[in-house]
């Protein structure tokens, strides 16, 4: 167990969830350098504020949160502002990308309970706990975006054929 603030703690944390706090950041930001300051934000908050946290998934439930929160701040103080955030990533047209592409065009709520469940890999329960949100609202958020992708995925795959 590393020291909170010591350099092996900051050097562990960063290289443990930088990737996943990315793509979370990413994936409501739409924008790489965008993503990149709200992660950076959520470093400097760890270190300065200094939680305790009770394990290592609470740790990490903390990060996801607060990245959550940061961007969902960025998004809101960018549209007061009548600011655009920088649009400066561009991806090859792949399915990986539809599919990405396909899942931000959700409605906020549902995208971070998609993004757990499918490329994170958390089960609902797990979800629920790291959104402070009840399992079945979770389950519910999953079914309805379900029901909101599947005539978007249709409509890509016709393109193909």
């Amino acid at each position: 167990m590393y020291l909170l603030g010591t350099d092996e703690y900051i050097k562990r944390v960063v290289k443990q969830y930088s990737q996943l706090l990315l793509r979370i950041a990413f994936l409501r930001l739409r924008s790489t350098a965008d993503a990149e300051d709200a992660v950076q934000e959520v470093f400097l908050r760890l270190m300065t504020k200094r939680p305790r946290f009770r394990n290592d998934d609470h740790e990490k439930a903390w990060l996801i949160r607060t990245v959550i929160n940061l961007s969902c701040d960025m998004l809101k103080s960018s549209a007061r502002k009548n600011v655009p955030l920088d649009e400066g990533l561009t991806l090859p047209q792949d399915e990986y990308c539809q599919l990405l592409s396909a899942v931000q065009s959700l409605p906020e709520k549902y995208v971070t309970v998609v993004h757990l469940y499918y490329y994170e890999d958390y089960s609902i329960k797990e979800i629920a706990k790291i959104l402070e949100l009840p399992a079945a609202t979770v389950g519910t958020r999953l079914s309805r975006a379900r029901v909101l992708l599947k005539p978007i995925l249709e409509r890509e795959e016709l393109l193909y054929e």
